[in-house]
C-alpha cells in the first residue's frame, strides 16, 4: 500500500498550519513556507485555498487521496451536514482515537502501534488504522507495547483529552463514549471549502 514516508515538517510548512501537536511541528520557524524567506510565489486563487484546506486535513489524519475520497463520499451519502460528518468520520479511525487519547505522540506513531498488533478493540487483536471506533467501544494495549504508552503520557504532560473519549491511566484503556462533536475537535478547518472543492 502506497503512503507517505518523507519528512513530515515539510507537510506542516507547505499548508502552513502544525499539522501535529509537537514541538518539531509547532515552532514558530517551522511555519514559515518553505524555501529562502519563505516565498510564497504568486496569490493563491480560489482552488488553491480549498485545495490546501483538504491538504491540511489529509496531512492532520495521514490519509491519502483516495481513503480520504471515501470519506467524503460516505459523508455525502448520510443525513446531516457533510463537512461535519467527515469531520466525525476521521475523527473515529482507530490510530486517531489512540492519538487524542494520549497513548501514542503523533497520528504516525498511532499508525505503527495499530499495524504492529499492539491493540485490542474490545479484547479483539485490531491492526488496520482505519478500523471504525463506535461509541461503547474500549481500547486496550498489548503488555509489550504499554511502557512506550506510559513514556508517550508523561511527555504529553499537557495534553487535553477530548470528552467523547474516557481514558483510564492505570490500566491504559480508552473508552470512546460518544461520537465527536465539531466543537471537541482540536483542529481548525474549514470544512466547506472541502465540500465545495468536490463539488
Amino acid at each position: 500500500m502506497a503512503r507517505y514516508t518523507g519528512p513530515k515538517v515539510k507537510l506542516s510548512r507547505r499548508v502552513g498550519v502544525p499539522i501535529a501537536d509537537i514541538p518539531k511541528h509547532t515552532a514558530k520557524r517551522q511555519l514559515t513556507a518553505p524555501g529562502m524567506h519563505g516565498f510564497r510565489g504568486k496569490r493563491p486563487k480560489a482552488y488553491g485555498i480549498r485545495k490546501d484546506e483538504k491538504q491540511k486535513l489529509r496531512y492532520h489524519y495521514g490519509v491519502l487521496e483516495k481513503q480520504f475520497r471515501r470519506y467524503l463520499a460516505e459523508a455525502t451519502r448520510a443525513k446531516g451536514n457533510t463537512g461535519e460528518l467527515l469531520m466525525q468520520f476521521l475523527e473515529r479511525r482507530l490510530d486517531n482515537v489512540i492519538r487524542r487519547a494520549g497513548l501514542a505522540r503523533t497520528i504516525w506513531a498511532a499508525r505503527q502501534m495499530v499495524a504492529h498488533g499492539h491493540v485490542r478493540v474490545n479484547g479483539r487483536k485490531v491492526d488496520r488504522p482505519s478500523f471504525k471506533v463506535e461509541p461503547g467501544m474500549v481500547i486496550t494495549l498489548r503488555e509489550g507495547v504499554q511502557k512506550l504508552a506510559r513514556e508517550n503520557m508523561e511527555s504529553l504532560a499537557g495534553h487535553v483529552v477530548p470528552g467523547w473519549i474516557e481514558v483510564n491511566p492505570a490500566e491504559l484503556s480508552a473508552r470512546v463514549l460518544a461520537n465527536p462533536a465539531s466543537e471537541q475537535i482540536p483542529f481548525d478547518v474549514n470544512t466547506n471549502l472541502i465540500v465545495e472543492l468536490y463539488r
